[in-house]
């Protein structure tokens, strides 16, 4: 399990992606959220801009991500 420290209230789930080089574009991680292939603190998450906040779980291809 890897951590992600955000500077701001929170970080949209597409660029948290990316940020965290999960995923190599951001068009990349539109796709595979998507697609289904994300979960946020275990639930499936669909929205693109989904706001992640610190405390949050984000899993994706095997990864899991704390966001601090």
């Amino acid at each position: 399990m890897a951590e992600f420290t955000i500077t701001g209230e929170y970080i949209e789930l597409d660029k948290l992606l990316k940020a965290t080089q999960l995923c190599g574009t951001g068009g990349e991680a539109r796709i595979m959220i998507g697609e289904g292939l994300v979960t946020v603190d275990g639930e499936v998450e669909l929205r693109l801009r989904r706001k992640v906040r610190p405390g949050m779980t984000v899993a994706y291809d095997g990864n899991i991500l704390t966001v601090r």
